[in-house]
């Protein structure tokens, strides 16, 4: 695969400020758009949310409303008729429900468990090795999964249990386990990296690839807290837990199919060997597979994947031809055009914009789940990281990542939500939990952000 030569593409980090290549931007159909057509929907979009109305439909029927305000009936209804054929037949689509689907029979087969005692037994001699344990299982679980709160939900009925008997504060328990969760957002198949692939029509397996190194970094940092952090309470550390190297090798069979699994669906995609859909596929039936070896599979769990399956696929569907409604509106009304323009144009430092953009997402996070986030601002953001001359994939990681500090940040914290409702630890607790983790993140989100190429290098080495 030539990733150079795909359109679709941005090889590689072009610098702090990139040429005004208006090819860059999406075109303006309009050159005459009055305040009014756009504060009007900006405004039906507000009150809507307020309503709590689901995000989509919001953007739906503000994006209608401005198109309607733009350029009249006539059009509107040509476009209500053609977006969601138009967006729903994208061939990259398909890897949705097919990485959903590999989720759910990887669930079944009940693997998350095993692999978080295969990863205690190599850690646990180490101070802090448990919460490590937990959040390397966040990671490989994460692999499979895609799903932070999924993730979050499982990690907090095997881990935590583990942690207290170990003598944990709850609090430090809970913010690992929540924290931890978030990993799967970014570990290839990652739902999150498609869907922002699939909204700013970016390369979906240079994409998936480039959430490798930033999600094993994550792990990285995260295991580095827990050590420095928990490692200093003597009553933590006392009385470890002891294994064999017998054991310890023994653990290891329970990782094979994983591995084999994750091994041959993201290897497919660097390789260019296969695309995320065939990969995605291929990846569906090993799990299916494995489920029948084992013999975990049973007709009752079988109906209830492809019912999950359906349910999630047809939710992030109705998603998709309600974003590119309002994404729509967002073209006519020259809205991104005019401010990828300004920002580009003016003299403020990149350094200083890329901080805006970062302390936006940080805030939006604290109100809105990450699918949310996207819609409404990657049709906004994306033109400008563009005009800048920046990298869309490098973009689309930093998003998630600054996505995965909003959902464990309070009002909206899910992960924080779900660790606090399965385990039964105060939701108080919880959330001072994942301080620490947090300024984890944050400190990485700052090394990302000032040398992209730690994102880039993995995605521009595909074949």
């Amino acid at each position: 695969m030539d990733l150079a030569n795909r359109r679709d593409y941005q090889p590689k980090f072009r610098g702090v400020r990139g040429p005004a290549d208006s090819e860059r931007l999406p075109p303006r159909l309009s050159e005459r758009v009055d305040a009014m057509d756009i504060a009007i929907p900006v405004i039906t979009l507000l009150l809507l949310l307020m309503l709590s109305v689901p995000v989509a439909i919001s953007l739906a029927l503000a994006g209608a409303v401005g198109i309607w305000l733009i350029s009249g009936a006539s059009t509107l209804v040509g476009i209500l008729s053609t977006a969601p054929g138009s967006s729903l037949s994208s061939y990259e689509l398909l890897t949705i429900p097919m990485f959903v689907l590999m989720a759910e029979f990887m669930g079944i087969s009940g693997i998350s468990a095993n692999l978080f005692r295969a990863v205690a037994a190599w850690s646990g001699r180490l101070k802090g090795g448990v919460g490590i344990s937990t959040v390397v299982t966040g990671a490989l679980f994460g692999a499979v999964s895609g799903s932070s709160t999924a993730a979050a939900a499982t990690l907090a009925k095997i881990s935590i249990p583990a942690m207290l008997e170990q003598k944990y504060d709850p609090r430090t328990a809970a913010g690992i386990v929540a924290m931890a969760g978030t990993i799967a957002m970014l570990i290839p198949p990652s739902v999150a990296l498609i869907f922002y692939g699939l909204l700013s029509e970016t390369n979906i397996s240079a994409l998936l690839i480039a959430g490798i190194v930033p999600g094993a970094l994550v792990t990285l940092v995260l295991s580095v807290t827990i050590r420095i952090t928990v490692g200093r309470h003597k009553a933590v550390n006392e009385d470890l837990p002891s294994y064999s190297w017998a054991e310890r090798l023994r653990s290891l069979r329970v990782a094979i199919p994983f591995i084999g699994l994750f091994g041959i669906v993201t290897g497919l995609i660097y390789s260019g060997v296969a695309t995320p859909v065939e990969s995605s596929a291929i990846g569906s039936m090993g799990a299916f597979l494995y489920t029948v070896f084992n013999r975990s599979i049973t007709v009752p769990a079988f109906k209830a994947a492809l019912v999950n399956t359906c349910t999630v696929t047809a939710m992030i569907g109705l998603i998709v031809v309600c974003a590119q409604v309002f994404g729509f509106f967002v073209t006519m009304s020259g809205v991104a055009h005019d401010l990828a323009m300004t920002v580009s144009g003016s003299d403020i430092p990149v350094w200083a914009i890329l901080a805006g953009i970062v302390l936006l997402y940080l805030f939006l996070g604290l109100f809105l789940d990450l699918i949310s986030i996207l819609i409404l601002t990657v049709p906004v953001m994306l033109p400008i990281i563009q005009q800048l001359g920046l990298d869309p994939l490098w973009f689309g990681v930093v998003v998630i990542l600054l996505a995965e500090v909003g959902i464990v940040t309070p009002p909206v914290g899910m992960n924080v939500f779900v660790v606090s409702k399965i385990s039964g630890i105060p939701l108080k607790d919880c959330f001072a939990g994942v301080v620490n983790p947090i300024i984890a993140v944050l400190l990485l989100i700052i090394a990302l952000v000032a040398w992209p190429e730690i994102t880039l290098w993995l995605p521009n080495t595909m074949h």
